[in-house]
């Protein structure tokens, strides 16, 4: 049931930013601020470990909607992508002062006796992530700050997914011809 709710949740906050750009025209900021701070905040609660990595991250986010609520700004709606950004990159690098990796724990689940090159991979793979969630992020509070809102909406709501997409299949694509390589 968690797994559902989880991806429930998980699909409307994606949705986050078209939610924004439509619903700015019918509600104040600090409506749609509170739609996202419940969606979070159900998110918190069906997280299945209080010490589950997101629900720092998920913290984070309904404290960003609680400033959201009382600013009342749509501004500050729109600067969220950049805060989750943000808030990724700084949960991939910690995982790298503070091995093991973020990649190397989630390739673990399947593989749990990775071997020193799979980590040397994955750490790898971490830092290729930091990197996307620097230029994404920058990109999101550029959209946010310069930006008409329907191309604030098009680049968080759509676009930044198609990236993360193709750096997700193209890692898998290399993974897999590495993978033949090594057996």
């Amino acid at each position: 049931m968690r797994i559902i709710i989880n991806s429930v949740i998980g699909l409307l906050t994606m949705l986050y930013p078209f939610a924004v750009y439509f619903g700015m025209h019918y509600l104040e900021p600090w409506k749609i601020a509170s739609v996202l701070l419940v969606l979070l905040g159900i998110r918190l609660i069906a997280s299945y470990a209080i010490k589950h990595w997101s629900c720092p991250l998920l913290m984070m986010g309904m404290v960003y909607c609680s400033f959201a609520i009382w600013s009342n700004e749509l501004l500050t709606l729109r600067i969220y992508p950049a805060i989750a950004n943000a808030a990724m990159l700084l949960l991939f690098s910690w995982s790298l002062l503070s091995p093991p990796s973020l990649v190397e724990r989630l390739a673990r689940i399947q593989h749990p006796d990775l071997p020193p090159e799979g980590i040397i991979y994955t750490r790898r793979v971490t830092q290729i992530w930091c990197v996307f969630f620097i230029v994404n992020g920058s990109i999101a509070l550029a959209t946010a700050l310069w930006s008409s809102f329907e191309v604030w909406s098009l680049y968080n709501g759509f676009i930044a997914y198609v990236l993360m997409g193709i750096l997700f299949i193209g890692e898998y694509i290399v993974r897999m011809k590495t993978r033949k390589h090594v057996k």
